[in-house]
């Protein structure tokens, strides 16, 4: 396996069809794929809505903790809720 420091850069795509064009043709273990993260695709449908008060600090938490893990504050409650429910 190649290092790290030997991989190409993904190069930035302007369209969608740029970026289908690229995973098409290239070899992608030639890429440095390192910064990506998993994505988790939610297909369920949701049906229940879910209204509460909470405090402004605790709001604050949650979107500051969201943010740093790239998902709405919505998602990260309902996933929060799904780990302990």
């Amino acid at each position: 396996m190649k290092e790290k420091k030997n991989k190409k850069e993904i190069p930035v795509f302007k369209t969608n069809k740029e970026a289908e064009d690229f995973v098409e043709n290239a070899d992608l273990t030639e890429f440095d794929l390192s910064g990506f993260k998993p994505v988790k695709f939610e297909f369920s449908k949701k049906t229940s809505t879910l209204n509460m008060r909470i405090s402004d600090a605790l709001l604050e938490k949650i979107k500051e903790t969201a943010a740093k893990k790239g998902m709405p504050y919505t998602r990260y409650i309902r996933e929060v809720l799904e780990m302990h429910g």
